[in-house]
């Protein structure tokens, strides 16, 4: 059994027991998460939704909060002695799938 959420802009492929990666929500370790946005559910047959179903939630607990590794984002013009740099740490949630229901 498996569904479909979306959090974040993007789509998760998840089934009970999964840990993924999000892109951050509000809220402490070890808070229960309703994830609402259920694009599709296969259980014994695949139910769609248009976009979203209405009956289907999928409740995860988060794990951790954290900032992934530092990136660095350097522009550069040549000839005009342009340089800029900067860098970047996006912030992660860590979420464990208890259950579809």
């Amino acid at each position: 059994m498996y569904a479909i959420i979306e959090t974040g802009g993007k789509q998760y492929k998840v089934s009970v027991g999964d840990v993924i990666f999000i892109e951050k929500i509000d809220g402490e370790v070890n808070e229960k998460v309703v994830f609402d946005k259920v694009l599709a559910v296969n259980d014994t047959k695949l139910d769609i939704g248009n976009p979203y179903l209405s009956n289907k939630v999928v409740n995860a607990t988060i794990v951790k909060q954290f900032k992934d590794k530092k990136i660095t984002v350097y522009r550069y013009k040549r000839k005009s002695g342009y340089h800029k740099k900067n860098g970047h740490r996006q912030q992660y949630t860590e979420v464990k799938i208890d259950s579809i229901a």
